[in-house]
């Protein structure tokens, strides 16, 4: 076996690891044996599927297009991720996919148009993959904690519409706060980074055989455009949100608790 090279005896045996997994819980009485080994089998299968996937549009002889088809259905999918979120918020699909598509303008624009990383095949679909996931769950932690804190602001919010605010003014200290919670644990996670943990795509490129620095560097790059994708998307869609939560005449909308699907 090769330097980064697992094979399938490799991910064979690291389901011991899993095994001992189903063991504790079935040893403490947790009673989840057989979500964790669904999630396997499913996690499984999908990597595979997308793996394939993947080998035939990021092949160097297929044209950068496909690639970026990919991401477009990234796009979508993530938008319907967040829609199911919240669905108690009208056009939250299109707001969300509105919100991926800016950040990812933004984003893949600095790191291809400047030249950071080469615009291929190979790096256009990982990197917008960690850019669009991670802003995901940006989007959908500052669209339920801005919903939550409306609510329990409530008379907050109204006094302020009484006394002649629009939507926006009444409602910008729970964006300002929902934008914290969506963007704290990705702040935290920067910050801690090479002290606390190796994140997956140094310890990757390491396991791999890259020299560690061109990997740190790598890595860096990542962390910066996830970070960078993080508060934008989550500004967007926190900046967005008012006309969705209000009427055209600033009366609020009250939505009962949002739940997860």
């Amino acid at each position: 076996m090769g330097r980064g090279d697992v094979g399938a005896l490799g991910v064979a045996l690291s389901l011991l690891l899993v095994a001992a997994a189903v063991a504790l819980s079935r040893w403490q009485g947790l009673r989840l044996e057989a979500s964790m080994l669904w999630s396997v089998l499913r996690a499984m299968v999908q990597l595979l599927l997308v793996g394939a996937a993947l080998t035939l549009v990021i092949d160097p002889d297929r044209p950068i297009l496909a690639s970026w088809a990919w991401v477009v259905g990234m796009l979508a999918y993530a938008g319907d991720v967040v829609r199911r979120r919240a669905p108690r918020i009208p056009r939250l699909w299109r707001l969300a996919v509105g919100a991926f598509g800016v950040t990812s303008a933004i984003s893949l624009g600095v790191v291809f148009g400047l030249g950071v990383l080469p615009h291929e095949g190979r790096t256009v679909v990982p990197l917008a993959g960690l850019m669009i996931g991670n802003a995901m769950n940006a989007s959908v932690l500052v669209t339920r904690r801005v919903v939550e804190d409306l609510r329990d602001r409530r008379a907050e919010v109204e006094a302020r519409i009484a006394l002649g605010h629009t939507a926006r003014e009444a409602a910008h200290p729970s964006l300002v706060t929902a934008l914290r919670t969506a963007l704290i644990p990705q702040i935290e996670t920067t910050r801690a980074v090479g002290l606390v943990f190796l994140p997956g795509a140094m310890t990757g490129l390491i396991l791999a055989g890259v020299h560690p620095v061109d990997a740190v560097l790598v890595q860096a790059v990542v962390m910066f455009l996830v970070l960078g994708a993080a508060a934008t998307n989550a500004t967007v869609m926190a900046l967005g949100l008012p006309p969705r939560l209000f009427t055209a005449d600033h009366r609020p909308i009250w939505l009962v608790r949002t739940t997860e699907h």
